[in-house]
């Protein structure tokens, strides 16, 4: 590592989207806060930036969001009636949002977009690189994606995506890079981007997905990037700058990822991640499983 490419210890956390998709259980909650078996899906985002030493975290959240800071903040009556329960395991699990990290918060105000979202992050980063985690994708903690962004970051400097293969026919469902290969079989250096593409104009099949580590000079060409795709400001824009321009912001490359990924952005989708991580849950997986075969048997 060299003064050039400084080392990481700040995530930041888009979570003011309105959940739309989830409706009528996000009417009131925000949809972070959705139960991942017994954890809210922003606790996995949050464990896994401090799992890869950044344990200084920026939410950017929007009105009706206040159960997230709620959730990482102190529940003094809550601990006491545990506390005079005896019941320590219990406890132990309400402390442990509490003491993971670090956090901050900022409002977005108008939801412009996720490049607009990032922008709400410059006054906290400065100058520093920094990572991007969305909710909706939950990576598993057996994979560290994040620590290999960072690792890619501190070699190669500049700013790290994640990437992962998808099917032709699944492309236009994201943002989409041009690649070249390296001497790394795990790494490729992006050339370009383009946000949702047809699948007849897609450069590749190398889907973005929802983990960034980012040079801060993202933030000035982000400022000078007019609305996209869905009238709003896309980060995806933003990074095409960067991959074009490298005496501005360093190269842009991306991990290409293959371990397990949960996307928890689509009902059905969020189904599964549940089923997915009770099975392999030490304390409720061999119960789970035998009850999911009874009950795919009886079905089938």
């Amino acid at each position: 590592m060299t003064e050039s490419h400084p080392r990481i210890s700040k995530a930041v956390i888009p979570a003011a989207g309105l959940g739309t998709r989830f409706l009528p259980a996000t009417k009131a909650t925000p949809k972070e806060m959705l139960p991942v078996v017994d954890k809210p899906a922003i606790q996995y985002v949050v464990e896994e930036a401090v799992s890869a030493g950044l344990d200084d975290v920026l939410m950017i959240t929007g009105r009706n969001k206040r159960p997230l800071e709620d959730h990482f903040d102190r529940n003094y009556e809550l601990e006491s009636a545990l506390q005079k329960k005896g019941d320590a395991a219990r406890l132990a699990k309400v402390q442990e949002s509490s003491d993971l990290a670090t956090m901050h918060y900022v409002r977005q105000g108008d939801p412009k977009g996720l490049g607009h979202a990032v922008l709400c992050a410059a006054p906290h980063v400065g100058h520093e690189p920094f990572a991007v985690l969305l909710g909706d994708d939950l990576i598993d903690p057996r994979d560290p994606l994040l620590q290999r962004m960072v690792e890619v970051r501190e070699q190669h400097g500049g700013s790290v995506i994640a990437l992962m293969e998808v099917a032709p026919e699944q492309i236009h469902m994201y943002g989409c890079a041009a690649v070249e290969t390296t001497d790394d079989c795990d790494v490729v250096k992006v050339t370009g981007l383009v946000e949702k593409p047809d699948a007849a104009d897609a450069p590749s099949n190398y889907a973005i997905i929802g983990r960034y580590v980012l040079d801060p000079h993202i933030f000035g060409i982000l400022r000078q990037t007019e609305p996209g795709r869905g009238g709003e400001i896309q980060l995806t824009d933003a990074l095409q700058q960067l991959a074009q321009d490298e005496k501005v912001g360093g190269p842009v490359h991306g991990v290409v990822f293959k371990g397990r990924r949960y996307d928890t952005g689509d009902r059905g989708d969020y189904l599964r991640a549940i089923v997915r991580l009770a099975c392999e849950r030490e304390d409720l997986g061999p119960d789970f499983r035998t009850w999911l075969r009874s009950y795919v048997a009886e079905e089938m």
